[in-house]
């Protein structure tokens, strides 16, 4: 890590630490939500870090559970009950997840 010194003020050129936590570190709730219509969707909940890590996981359980769904502000929707497919596939890849009440 270079820094550079202009008077008072240092500069660091490193690396941010503001990254995503490892999966261990995340501690994911899993939630099923009636929408209109009868609707139901998977809510997991909990997750911390980046936007575009928050895209990823989302995309990887869309597949998995072979249905639509969407990520923004921390959470991943799915569409349909899928509590069971997404704690199995979460808790083998190490993060902290359980079933919440709806």
């Amino acid at each position: 890590m270079k820094k550079q010194s202009l008077g008072s003020i240092v500069y660091s050129s490193g690396p941010k630490s503001s990254g995503t936590p490892v999966p261990n570190q995340q501690d994911l709730r899993i939630h099923l939500d009636r929408m209109r219509g009868d609707k139901l969707v998977t809510r997991i909940v909990g997750f911390i870090g980046k936007e575009a890590d928050l895209d990823d996981l989302g995309r990887t359980l869309k597949a998995k559970c072979g249905v639509g769904g969407n990520t923004k502000d921390g959470l991943i929707l799915l569409q349909g009950d899928h509590r069971d497919k997404v704690l199995a596939y979460l808790t083998e890849k190490g993060y902290k997840a359980k079933k919440a009440g709806g």
